[in-house]
């Protein structure tokens, strides 16, 4: 029997340099980068995870590093914006934190009962601090002070060609209308953490997908069964349905609605600590055993992290 979703897995992006999106992610907003490896459907594409200590569904943000790649456009059908959780006394703290490292910052502004601190990323990625409440233990050892440190996902926004069958998937999937701003329509799952989808009403450009864009955001469920019966129901809709796949930490599906939007349902385990076995996780290149044995020609092929020396770094 299929049960609703506790909130969201985990959101990817598309990016144009890694060294500038691990300075970003792991220096300046102090996630922990908890994994390195490749994208499993473009083994020469890398892949980078960063997260709470253990990269926790519900902490998690991803990027496809491409060297090469032009310019999004914002628009429909796109997820516009990607929101991380503050503790509710840091707001200036991060707007100080940003600030000094040369990232434009507005707000604060208050929205829907809560603060919000808007940025965007090197590539134009946008990225909301917003005040809440979370569980999520920040990285005990990273460059924020554990006070102020992110405590996960908090949400995202959602650009819809189709609002009310966006809507329809987004219920369908277990989050419940609990708000609205303007044409901001929120909805929120009943989960602990990341549980907040706002869904914009308003009219816009259609948008391109580049750096600098969300590629999907993933919402979490509890078992690799419950997969199928997922499968079933939207190929039922006639929804553009994947297989599910093996994605090593997690098996997920892919499921592009009616509205564009691209979501990804993915199992809580074994979850990206299952490999951890170092206090330094994303220190090394992890390969699934599938492409193990392809180690030396993958290394030898990706884009270097460091472009100006050609290598990896320390």
């Amino acid at each position: 029997m299929l049960r609703d979703t506790s909130g969201i897995h985990h959101v990817t992006g598309i990016v144009r340099s890694a060294r500038a999106n691990i300075d970003f992610y792991g220096e300046v907003l102090g996630l922990r980068p908890v994994k390195r490896t490749v994208n499993f459907n473009d083994k020469f594409t890398r892949h980078l995870f960063y997260g709470d200590e253990t990269g926790s569904p519900g902490t998690v943000l991803t990027f496809f590093p491409y060297p090469g790649e032009e310019d999004g456009r914002p628009g429909k059908p796109q997820i516009t914006a990607a929101a991380v959780t503050i503790p509710r006394g840091s707001v200036s703290y991060w707007r100080d934190r940003l600030a000094d490292r040369g990232v434009a910052v507005d707000g604060p502004f208050e929205r829907l009962g809560e603060t919000v601190l808007r940025a965007s990323d090197p590539d134009g990625t946008r990225i909301e601090l917003v005040t809440g409440e979370s569980d999520v233990e920040p990285w005990a050892d990273g460059p924020v002070p554990a006070e102020h440190a992110i405590r996960g996902i908090h949400g995202v926004t959602l650009l819809s060609t189709s609002v009310y069958v966006t809507a329809s998937v987004l219920e369908t999937l277990g989050f419940d209308l609990v708000g609205q701003a303007g044409d901001r329509v929120r909805y929120r799952a009943a989960g602990d953490r990341a549980t907040v989808v706002d869904l914009l009403d308003r009219d816009a450009e259609f948008g391109r997908e580049g750096a600098g864009t969300i590629h999907h955001v993933a919402v979490r469920v509890p078992e690799k069964d419950q997969l199928y019966e997922w499968h079933d129901l939207f190929r039922d809709r006639e929804y553009d349905v994947s297989r599910v796949k093996d994605r090593h930490f997690f098996h997920s599906l892919y499921v592009r609605e009616p509205g564009g939007i691209l979501f990804e349902l993915a199992t809580e385990t074994p979850g990206l600590a299952a490999d951890a076995g170092t206090d330094e996780p994303a220190e090394s290149l992890f390969l699934p055993p599938w492409l193990e044995e392809d180690r030396e020609m993958i290394e030898g092929q990706l884009p270097p992290l460091d472009p100006a020396t050609g290598s990896e770094p320390e």
